[in-house]
């Protein structure tokens, strides 16, 4: 079920996605609705940005469906939001339908496990093991008892985004199948014997679990930013290349790829992205 967060008035997620024109009028002038829909990963990120930017724009409101990664890249082509949100980037198929990625930040998947479990690190073949029961107990890799691993549902960006860097992809055999990143790290603080995987801004901050490193590299903005560690994707903002973006959605859209936005992303716990 679709959680609406709204960031201000709650609505339902309407206008057309777009290219990046620049915006019309003076930002003071700002009125409207913005209506963003897709990856529950990026929470955290948008929430911040929207925050901010109702602040400064007092006449605009910002809401957020969070329904994950494939209903924001359907819900961006279909013009029922304005701006669709993926944690993965966009297939070929979805290309050709005329849609455009803009990646707003960095975020690494955390490979988490219970606060309790004695695992510090797990090398990516050991991750791939435990997703495709090829370990069932943790006793192979430095623990105890029969694994629980924890993932996504299908259409998934974060799902996408760890099949496809682990190389599991239409491979995985998981205890629980959940439909929010909240609910896979609420489900490995419950079990002691539980693995699952998160977006790092969403991990930052939380109790009752741990990030473990992969291949000897931890998971901090840091090394997401240089790249040594592996498990990583995108934050994407999706508009359809054939259709322009109301005033306030397209003053949404640059800011949230501007400098000014940088330090926001980094206290979501993302990294802001530069070309």
């Amino acid at each position: 079920m679709a959680l609406c967060v709204a960031l201000g008035v709650s609505v339902v997620g309407c206008g057309g996605g777009g290219k990046a024109p620049a915006s019309s009028g003076g930002a003071d002038k700002l009125s409207g609705t913005v209506a963003l829909n897709g990856s529950t990963s990026m929470e955290k990120v948008v929430g911040i940005g929207s925050e901010k930017f109702m602040k400064d724009h007092s006449g605009v409101t910002v809401t957020y469906d969070a329904t994950g990664s494939g209903t924001g890249v359907a819900a961006a082509k279909n013009g029922t939001c304005d701006i669709g949100l993926a944690s993965r980037a966009l297939k070929d198929s979805e290309k050709k339908d005329g849609l455009k990625e803009t990646t707003v930040a960095i975020d690494g998947i955390a490979i988490i496990v219970n606060e309790k479990s004695p695992i510090k690190n797990l090398t990516m073949k050991n991750i791939s093991d435990l997703y495709t029961g090829a370990v069932t107990d943790w006793s192979a890799v430095g623990g105890s008892g029969t694994v629980a691993a924890i993932g996504r549902e299908a259409g998934s960006g974060t799902r996408d985004g760890f099949e496809s860097i682990t190389k599991t992809k239409e491979k995985c055999k998981m205890s629980q199948e959940l439909t929010s990143t909240g609910a896979v790290i609420e489900a490995v603080r419950n079990n002691e014997n539980a693995n699952g995987y998160a977006s790092y801004a969403s991990v930052v901050g939380q109790k009752g679990i741990r990030a473990v490193s992969v291949d000897g590299v931890e998971c901090t903005e840091e090394n997401i930013k240089n790249g040594s560690y592996a498990v990583k994707r995108p934050f994407n903002f999706i508009t359809k290349e054939s259709a322009k973006l109301s005033a306030p959605a397209q003053a949404f859209y640059d800011f949230m790829i501007s400098p000014d936005a940088a330090e926001l992303i980094k206290k979501a716990g993302a990294v802001p992205f530069s070309k």
